[in-house]
């Protein structure tokens, strides 16, 4: 264990860059703190903290210079592995024929700094299903495979939180190459640090630091703790797959259509859902065609269209889908939850649905019995 002092900080952020990597961090934009690309700590969320509820985001100043003080952003690292939208080719006319121009964008190395521990997970989730499973993405496999990865321990849980039902934090235990907890004691700011890969090793050993002592361990290992017990939510995650099996007919689903607006904004800011579809467009001479895939949403009437129809045509339908596949069926396909209790799916619901709440009155309608 090491540790970095706060003014340090920007040095790991040199040494990146120098090393050819595109950083990516916390910054301040969109009337939230997301997530861009990074050459100063200066541009970092300094002082600025969330306020996270079901349907609600607000920003806060902050009573110190805390850069990491706030929960999760709404942008997830999917939307730098994973792009909304990416062409997979192009093509021209040649003659009678066509010319397929494959892509051959430069991929960047990332470092992500900043990487909260259920998106450590989500990435993990991601990897199995995109990367480590029977079939490969390529598109995902080179964003993956070089991305060097700074976690930050959580010491401040959003309102909306639920990562300690998931067992997926707030404490990063795998996954990254150096670990970070922020320490902010009367006027000394520093970061308890721990590399878990070589690389992250021998970057460690570039930043100016000192060894960790038993006193700076504990208060790094306080603050993990305090933040294990502000969660804003809880779920109980008990047989889930089996209480969803059960109520594939339940009235409960009636009642969240009424309230959802389908608007798909769950499963956009949701850091494992990886839904897309495909579509081709061309230009007014017919010369020129592309083929692009886009991120896509089972709450969408079309992503369920098949010959004759849509075989979701209600909200009903497409909730329970969401629903079910997410903690139920995705445990069957993948091995694993499809959630990692990051709460961003409650927070940007703008009717405030909340998935704890849902899987709660499940059990609840549930003789004691079968629960």
């Amino acid at each position: 264990m090491a540790i970095i002092e706060s003014v340090h900080l920007q040095k790991l952020i040199d040494i990146l860059c120098k090393k050819g990597y595109r950083v990516i961090g916390p910054t301040l934009g969109e009337g939230a703190i997301v997530y861009g690309e990074l050459n100063s700590s200066a541009n970092m969320p300094v002082g600025w903290t969330d306020e996270q509820d079901g349907g609600s985001y607000r920003l806060k100043k902050r009573n110190d210079n805390a850069l990491f003080g706030y929960s999760v952003s709404p942008h997830s690292w999917k939307k730098f592995l994973f792009p909304p939208s990416l062409r997979l080719w192009q093509a021209k006319r040649n003659g009678t024929s066509f010319q397929v121009v494959t892509e051959s964008e430069a991929i960047p190395k990332f470092a992500f700094i900043g990487v909260r521990s259920c998106d450590i997970h989500a990435i993990s989730i991601q990897d199995k299903v995109l990367m480590n499973g029977q079939y490969t993405d390529p598109h995902y496999k080179s964003r993956r495979k070089d991305t060097f990865i700074v976690a930050v321990n959580c010491g401040k849980a959003g309102g909306t939180c639920f990562c300690v039902s998931m067992n997926t934090g707030p404490k990063a235990t795998f996954g990254f190459d150096l670990a970070m907890t922020e320490i902010i004691e009367n006027e000394r700011h520093y970061f308890l640090a721990e590399a878990g890969t070589e690389l992250g090793a021998d970057i460690l050993d570039e930043i100016p630091h000192t060894k960790a002592s038993e006193k700076e361990r504990c208060a790094a290992d306080d603050i993990v703790k305090n933040t294990s017990e502000q969660m804003g939510r809880n779920m109980d995650t008990t047989n889930i797959k089996e209480l969803f099996y059960r109520n594939y007919e339940h009235p409960r689903w009636e009642d969240v259509a009424k309230r959802c607006l389908a608007c798909a904004n769950c499963t956009m800011v949701c850091p494992t859902c990886f839904c897309t579809s495909i579509e081709d467009v061309t230009d007014l001479t017919g010369e020129h065609a592309e083929r692009w895939r886009k991120l896509d949403s089972c709450f969408t009437t079309d992503f369920s269209y098949i010959h004759g129809g849509s075989i979701r045509p209600s909200i009903k339908s497409r909730y329970r889908q969401w629903i079910t596949h997410k903690l139920a069926t995705w445990i069957d396909q993948f091995g694993t939850s499809g959630c990692v209790g990051c709460g961003r799916c409650i927070t940007w619901c703008p009717v405030a649905i909340d998935i704890t709440e849902e899987v709660e009155a499940l059990r609840k309608s549930e003789p004691v019995s079968e629960r």
